[in-house]
């Protein structure tokens, strides 16, 4: 990974203060916060915000992603793997039945 790359993961949990995040992702990134840690912050001033940025069809790819993403997540989380472990825990069930 690059450099630039590494840094701006680093200041994901605090996008917002970010000078490397752009005004889009920076509303791309609270609507997915507000998606996955409180849906009730979806107020009027979020969805301007999304409209003013994004059509209405990258609205519904931002919401979705982060929809499948998150529920993916907690359901292998119920499995006891991880992400690219499924297939591996699959075949160790098989093998003790």
């Amino acid at each position: 990974m690059n450099k630039d790359k590494s840094h701006r993961l680093n200041q994901l949990q605090k996008y917002n203060d970010s000078d490397l995040f752009t005004l889009r992702e920076k509303i791309a990134l609270r609507y997915t916060d507000t998606i996955l840690w409180n849906p009730d912050l979806a107020d009027d001033e979020l969805w301007k915000d999304l409209h003013n940025e994004f059509t209405e069809p990258e609205i519904v790819e931002i919401g979705y992603w982060a929809g499948f993403t998150s529920g993916g997540q907690r359901w292998l989380h119920t499995l006891h793997c991880k992400q690219g472990e499924l297939a591996a825990h699959i075949e160790e069930r098989k093998k003790n039945k």
